[in-house]
């Protein structure tokens, strides 16, 4: 089976190894869990908006259907202080194409929220609060998107926030997660992927 990974910078893994990076580690889990499934196709640039990673579905046209595609994106929006309506917009075209990628089914997309990139120490001289407040503006609007398309939302955003206490979920940049933190919302998503996939968890 096959397995398409949408994203930004968190789902190619800026900062880690390969075998790192979230989709990489999920892809792993299931495997071993025993589904045959392919490495991951990862769509996905460091910097991303919506609009990005829009304009690289219509370059590439991945070829459907995927037994699961999973969506991470946002963060490149609030970062820029796009309009989060143009996010809404935008992020509810993604989840179409997305949707037709996995034959219409809404079981086999899994949509992870933005992590907060508040608590790092790159972020450390802005305003903390202001930017965990936007964060949850943004993901207030995909949870939204992604309820009312029938897919899975993955709230990741909690477990971005522990990095707050424990500085080994961030990645030696600074500012991006570590594979200890990928492996935290990998966790989370497994049981939905698992559930999907019909694989029965060991």
């Amino acid at each position: 089976m096959r397995y398409l990974a949408l994203g930004d910078s968190y789902t190619i893994g800026e900062s880690v190894a390969e075998n790192e990076r979230w989709p990489v580690q999920l892809a792993a889990q299931l495997r071993s869990a025993g589904v045959t499934l392919e490495q991951p196709i990862i769509i996905a640039r460091t910097g991303w908006t919506t609009g990005d990673l829009l304009d690289a579905l219509e370059r590439e046209q991945p070829q459907g259907p995927f037994a699961l595609v999973s969506l991470l994106i946002g963060v490149n929006n609030q970062y820029q202080g796009r309009n989060i309506d143009e996010y809404r917009t935008q992020f509810h075209t993604l989840l179409q194409k997305s949707l037709a990628l996995v034959g219409g089914n809404p079981e086999h997309l899994i949509v992870l929220s933005i992590p907060d990139w508040g608590v790092t120490p790159f972020a450390a001289k802005r305003n903390q609060q202001e930017i965990g407040a936007a964060i949850d503006r943004f993901n207030l609007i995909n949870r939204e998107e992604t309820q009312r398309a029938g897919a899975t939302y993955i709230d990741i955003t909690p477990i971005s926030r522990q990095a707050t206490n424990d500085s080994a979920l961030i990645a030696a940049d600074g500012l991006h997660p570590a594979g200890k933190m990928y492996k935290l919302w990998v966790a989370l998503a497994l049981p939905a992927a698992q559930a999907v996939l019909q694989i029965k968890p060991r």
